[in-house]
């Protein structure tokens, strides 16, 4: 039988929770109907149980149902959310307020504005990873129309300060998008306390479905216009036409509703496990934490390493244990990670540097298993230097 290693890249994907499998199971074979199709039976139980999962979400952000808006996942929200402004708000402004440090289904819309006359800036972080709110204000001009800041980095587990942001966003009557597809299910997110107006979710990190996602859209105070990016039938509201997928839309909403009801139980589980391999990897000189200590997501823990080659690094670990130096959606790349780069960091530090996700099914075992590995790993490969 086949060895796996042990998997802590839960920032990029998690395993289905099989309470999420038993969810969906009959909306496959059973209850396959289209929510559209609301003539029949079949269509009506459809309908009935995806107006029961945009409920569930709601509440899960303190929203109406109307203004979920089911996508295809986050990267789709994102997209929708900063080409739909754009494209709506066109007259009122062209430029947009970013981070560096954002995930590429940001900041790869917004270079693509960039290419159609938008202005867009890219804010700096502080070296915890941050954002300055001072430099935030200052960066508002009469011309902007959105600020798009992630709730929590999906590299280096940080959590901005969305209350504080969205305050000065509301202040200058600025819209104020947030993508967060790491922070759902994981931390409390209220999008009237925290005065958003555009939030992206995705299913496949708090234990869902891949291939699902959803835009919350603000209705009143303001009303966010958007213009859709995909035509056809006019479902959601005409804001993303196509089919809508029953059985992923049930599985998120069970996974999300998962996710709220463990979160305190399991952010304390995790974090106590979390502190446990960053107590063991600072033992060793040159290894640093990087983002905010305390800050961050509670499975989150990403390390840079003095003196040794990332690939080689990667290369010995990984019949131990999967693990990421980067954003998954960027793994093949050969540049180090950008959003290192904005902390600070040269090249051989961003390349030397490992991201682990731990979850809701990481034991105390498997973290001593990888302490011990990549404690060894790095030793061994120090050594190989010096005897060179």
């Amino acid at each position: 039988m086949l060895h796996r290693p042990i998997y802590l890249d839960c920032h990029s994907t998690t395993p289905m929770d099989e309470r999420v499998l038993e969810a969906m199971l009959p909306y496959f074979t059973e209850q396959f109907g289209n929510p559209s199709s609301i003539t029949h039976l079949y269509g009506w139980e459809a309908e009935a149980a995806v107006k029961k999962s945009r409920e569930i979400l709601a509440n899960a952000i303190d929203c109406s149902p109307e203004e979920i808006v089911f996508t295809s996942g986050a990267t789709e929200a994102n997209n929708l959310a900063i080409k739909g402004v754009a494209e709506a708000y066109f007259n009122q402004g062209q430029h947009i307020i970013t981070l560096e440090t954002e995930h590429r289904a940001v900041l790869d819309p917004c270079h693509y504005l960039e290419g159609l006359g938008f202005e867009v800036t890219l804010l700096p972080v502080q070296k915890d990873g941050l954002i300055n709110p001072d430099e935030l204000e200052k960066a508002i001009r009469p011309e902007t129309i959105l600020v798009s800041i992630m709730a929590a980095n999906n590299e280096i587990g940080v959590l901005q300060p969305l209350k504080e942001i969205g305050e000065i966003c509301h202040k200058h009557q600025v819209l104020f998008h947030s993508d967060a597809a790491q922070a759902i299910g994981k931390i409390p997110l209220n999008v009237q306390e925290m005065k958003i107006d555009l939030m992206s979710l995705t299913a496949h990190k708090v234990y869902g479905p891949k291939g699902i996602g959803a835009l919350y859209v603000r209705r009143r105070d303001p009303r966010v216009r958007l213009a859709a990016q995909l035509h056809g039938g006019g479902q959601e509201r005409g804001m993303r036409s196509g089919t809508l997928y029953t059985p992923q839309i049930v599985g998120f909403a069970k996974a999300v509703e998962l996710g709220i009801g463990e979160m305190e139980s399991e952010g304390k589980r995790q974090k106590e496990l979390r502190d446990r391999l960053w107590e063991q990897f600072s033992q060793l000189e040159g290894i640093h934490l990087n983002g905010h200590p305390t800050q961050r997501l509670s499975g989150n823990l990403n390390v840079s390493i003095e003196k040794v080659d990332g690939s080689a690094l990667l290369l010995g670990l990984q019949s131990v244990v999967a693990v990421s130096s980067g954003s998954a959606c960027s793994s093949t790349e050969t540049k180090p990670s950008h959003v290192l780069k904005a902390l600070g960091h040269n090249d051989d530090l961003a390349y030397a540097s490992l991201r682990f996700g731990l979850g809701r099914f990481t034991t105390t075992q498997e973290i001593e298993q990888v302490a011990q590995a990549t404690l060894a790993t790095i030793r061994s490969l120090r050594q190989a230097i010096v005897s060179l």
